[in-house]
Formats: C-alpha cells, sequence, structure tokens
C-alpha cells in the first residue's frame, strides 16, 4: 500500500536512516530531548532532526516516511531562546514511538513484545521514556539503536 498519509503532533528525529517519533502533551519536553539527543549525539551515527512540533509521515512501499512540513523544515523550538534552525534531513523511515510520560509511568522493565501503535497502518513499537531525566536522550539513542534492528 502506498499513500496513505496523517500529520501526527511531535517531534521527529533520526539516527542514520531510522526515525523515533516523540509524543506527548504540549510542553512535555519534545523539542528539548531532541535538541539534547541532536547535540550530545556522535556525527558519525548520523543524528538529524525530521520535524519538529508536526511530522507528515506517508505510506510508500510499505514502510513509513517521516518528514516536515514545507514550511517547519530545519526548524526546532527552543523554549527561552525562539526557533531556531538545526541541520536536518528531509526524510526517514519511522520504526519507533516514544511516548514521554511521567516518571511512575515507565516500567522498570517493559514488556516483551512492546506495546505498539498503528500510524497509517503499520503498527509501531512504543517506548515510553521520561523526557527531563538526565539520561533521556541516551536511552532514546539506545532505543533507536537496539530496539528498531
Amino acid at each position: 500500500m502506498t499513500g496513505e498519509a496523517a500529520l501526527v503532533y511531535g517531534t521527529c528525529v533520526a539516527l542514520g536512516g531510522n526515525a523515533a517519533i516523540l509524543v506527548g502533551a504540549s510542553g512535555s519536553g519534545k523539542s528539548d530531548l531532541a535538541l539534547r539527543f541532536l547535540l550530545s549525539t556522535p556525527a558519525d551515527l548520523e543524528p538529524a532532526l525530521i520535524a519538529d512540533d508536526q511530522v507528515r509521515v506517508s505510506l510508500s512501499a510499505g514502510r513509513l516516511i517521516a518528514s516536515a512540513p514545507e514550511t517547519i523544515a530545519g526548524l526546532i523550538e527552543v523554549r527561552g531562546i525562539g526557533v531556531i534552525p538545526l541541520p536536518a534531513r528531509e526524510a526517514a523511515e519511522v520504526k519507533l514511538i516514544v511516548r514521554l510520560v511521567d516518571p511512575e509511568a515507565v516500567p522498570r522493565m517493559p514488556p516483551s513484545p512492546p506495546p505498539t501503535q498503528k500510524v497509517c497502518g503499520i503498527d509501531l513499537p512504543v517506548l515510553m521514556l521520561t523526557p527531563f531525566e538526565i539520561s533521556a536522550h541516551f536511552k532514546l539513542r539506545l532505543a533507536i539503536q537496539t530496539l528498531v534492528a
């Protein structure tokens, strides 16, 4: 199936060709976690912003592809500073949904297999993270590296 599309309220980051969409309430830390992930990940791992605030997802040849709406491509909101440009990738394949939650909602040991969320007909694994933990950006990197392998 090709052509199905949706607009997701969230922030999308990539590591190489694999992407994760960060979802949560307004002010939950999506952009902040994305910024820490992007600035702390070694360049040789190819971290990239795909979209901040709104993520366009579309189904193409059975793969879920994320991109930014044209008006916000390459931009991220940095609370207290404003909207700034960052190096961005045009698109990447979405492999993971990261739901930003309060600490008590994060299971010590996540279920196996992980819960899933359907986006444009594709079941994606869902990971719960607390965005403002000191290690959250490292956990995000590990999740993209290991959970999508």
